[in-house]
């Protein structure tokens, strides 16, 4: 099976994992606010997305910016990833396309762990995309594994670009942020997306 052929909630079942859910799973997760470049190219770009409304349109002009401006403050220092073909698990058939990967390690051409963070951008429907999400996860944590690297937690990530909802891996235990971020708290989701890549963002001088 690839990514893509996982559904939420049987996923959980399939892959051998327990679950809960929480209300806040990043409370006292400090905020990161974006770049004044970003909000003013995003200003625009955003409006554009959802004129268009397609998970092409909402994933280059809204998803790619903030991500964007997340690994633009480690200057290659850690690796993102756009629309690769992540060959996590092949023995386990876990395998497909991620919209975006961000790994902690510097950026090369090809994905290298460890792997940290799987996301799946959507149009207008998060729970479509989280089953495809946790399967990704799971693949990054036995891509990892198979480059002798344990890491103790992996996020997850499914947005409409409007929307942006996390999940966290830790082991075989599955935990689910009930809340939703949307892209209004911009603050909150670079800061939860710099706490997942697990090395503090780099300070932007004045």
């Amino acid at each position: 099976m690839a990514f893509s052929d996982f559904k939420y909630p049987d996923v959980i079942a399939q892959l051998g994992l327990t679950y809960e859910p929480v209300d806040d799973l990043f409370a006292g997760v400090p905020s990161l606010p974006p770049l004044d470049a970003t909000r003013q190219v995003m200003a625009t770009t955003s409006r554009l997305a959802t004129m268009i409304n397609n998970e092409k349109a909402r994933s280059e002009w809204i998803v790619a910016p903030l991500l964007g401006d997340l690994w633009g403050r480690y200057h290659g220092r850690v690796g993102l990833y756009s629309g690769v073909d992540f060959q996590a698990d092949p023995a386990a058939d876990l395998t497909g396309y991620c919209d975006f990967l961000f790994c902690r390690s510097p950026q090369q051409v090809t994905v290298t762990p460890p792997t940290v963070m799987v996301f799946e951008a959507k149009r207008d429907n998060i729970n479509e995309g989280l089953g495809q999400c946790v399967a990704g996860v799971v693949g990054a944590q036995r891509f990892n594994r198979r480059h002798g690297v344990n890491e103790p937690h992996l996020y997850g990530c499914v947005t409409t670009g409007s929307l942006w909802r996390f999940l966290r891996l830790s082991g075989t235990a599955l935990t689910l942020d009930l809340t939703e971020y949307n892209l209004n708290q911009a603050d909150r989701i670079l800061g939860i997306l710099a706490f997942a890549v697990g090395v503090p963002a780099p300070a932007v001088a004045a």
